[in-house]
């Protein structure tokens, strides 16, 4: 598929934990192909009543003001998925992030799923995703002569941080943590990594998707992977040997840096044995195809010597193990055969991959509830979902869109919730903690600015104490 648009975005929110913590400020910027800016939207909101925000999260991102906003959760969320969905009606577009597939993505699906709206917003319609921070480690290991890397200024090793990369290319990073302009930073770097290798930025747009990453994998050429591990990089020469029929987004590379005969004739168990590794060494490399793989084809790579050992054995070794149908048998069957614990969260904010997807009933009673803004209408509506997640969530959208009219069992299961959040400690932290926290920040810094941020966040931290 060929992509016209790119949508950039990034958040900034209370803390680091993905299941509590809120997204605060998102910012999102439309470009074209070529990386022209054709739309943005920058959109904030008030931390929820029950969501603690974190002194150092605060500091990063300096969005106190935001504590005393008029726009709820609620509104930001369906503002947000409005315009992305708008943006991407006409063309699907690929959803470009930094570290976004551990963080940014996760937080926005589950706040998505929080609010009643679709999660998968970056990922359906033909849209593709594309963590640019992992295009970074292949950069890294293979084409740090044309896009030059900081080192780490505490020690051995090279910095990957979005604004290093920007200061090392004399691009201006002094808002760096504001949403918007961390999404202009990422559109800087891309256009600097588009005139230089432009090939290769246009791999990482085709392969956004899974049928584009499939088309790459399932070529003729063997692939080369870069990966930035405790500050240092790995490059590793491979191809494609298995994956799971159960899990269909899991596959597994070959390390062509180890001689096929060695590993070819192994049995079944030992196979296994090198699957079910979580080590970083040995001859299988598990991946994921619905995330970002920092890979590209080894006809990219402007070094012939990128390898220990001649491209033309790489290709030989390469070709020997898509012969061998019955290794990639048995290293597909090794995946399948993994036992695979997924604990389930005690608490629904947590649980949007585990509950299961909502029924066809609910889907039409969550377009219904978008629609209404009539309180007794929206609590009729919550009283109707099969799904008791969905229940749930409609109930804190209303008590925090409402303050009259709540019926009485569910104002209490609201006030519930505010209670056991601002009192107990739990995994969403706990407010006493907090502020010793705070106290303790005060103490250590003493520029101006931090202290008025860790001032309002102790004034915010400290009205959420329950009497």
């Amino acid at each position: 598929m060929s992509f016209s648009n790119l949508i950039f975005y990034d958040t900034e929110t209370t803390g680091i934990q993905k299941d509590f913590s809120q997204i605060l400020q998102c910012g999102s910027v439309l470009t074209d192909i070529n990386l022209k800016t054709i739309d943005e939207q920058n959109i904030g909101c008030a931390p929820l009543p029950w969501v603690i925000p974190q002194p150092m999260a605060m500091l990063t991102n300096k969005k106190v003001d935001l504590f005393n906003s008029n726009i709820s959760h609620y509104q930001m969320m369906k503002d947000i998925q409005r315009q992305w969905k708008q943006w991407s009606a006409q063309s699907p577009a690929v959803f470009i992030t930094y570290n976004g597939h551990a963080f940014d993505e996760e937080l926005i699906r589950r706040q998505f799923f929080w609010n009643l709206l679709e999660p998968y917003t970056t990922n359906t319609n033909g849209n593709g995703r594309l963590d640019l921070m992992l295009m970074m480690h292949n950069i890294a290991a293979f084409f740090s002569e044309e896009i030059s890397i900081p080192l780490f200024e505490g020690g051995p090793g090279i910095s990957y941080k979005l604004e290093h990369l920007a200061k090392e290319h004399g691009i201006d990073a002094g808002d760096a943590h504001d949403a918007i302009a961390d999404c202009n930073l990422m559109i800087e770097l891309c256009l600097i990594i588009q005139q230089k290798l432009p090939e290769l930025f246009q791999s990482f747009i085709d392969t956004a998707t899974k049928h584009g990453i499939k088309d790459l994998l399932y070529a003729d050429e063997f692939l080369a992977l870069g990966e930035i591990h405790r500050r240092h990089t790995f490059k590793y020469p491979v191809v494609l040997c298995g994956s799971d029929a159960s899990r269909p987004n899991e596959i597994v590379f070959f390390d062509l840096s180890y001689d096929p005969d060695d590993i070819l004739d192994l049995d079944y168990a030992e196979i296994n044995k090198l699957v079910q590794s979580k080590g970083r060494d040995g001859p299988l490399k598990k991946y994921k195809i619905n995330k970002t793989i920092p890979v590209c084809s080894n006809k990219l790579l402007k070094n012939s010597d990128a390898f220990d050992i001649e491209f033309s054995e790489l290709q030989r070794r390469a070709d020997i193990i898509k012969a061998d149908k019955d290794f990639q048998q048995k290293v597909s069957q090794a995946m399948e055969d993994r036992l695979m614990d997924f604990p389930e969260s005690e608490y629904i904010e947590g649980t949007i991959y585990s509950g299961g997807f909502p029924s066809y009933k609910d889907k039409d009673l969550m377009q219904e509830f978008h629609l209404s803004s009539d309180p007794a209408h929206l609590i009729k509506i919550s009283r109707n979902f099969e799904d008791e997640r969905l229940r749930l969530f409609a109930e804190r959208i209303i008590c925090n869109q409402f303050s009259t009219d709540i019926p009485d069992d569910i104002q209490k299961r609201y006030q519930d919730l505010i209670l056991q959040r601002n009192t107990d400690e739990g995994p969403w932290g706990s407010v006493e903690k907090t502020l010793i926290q705070i106290e303790k920040l005060l103490d250590e810094r003493s520029e101006k600015e931090d202290q008025n941020i860790l001032l309002a966040t102790k004034e915010k931290v400290e009205s959420m104490k329950v009497s």
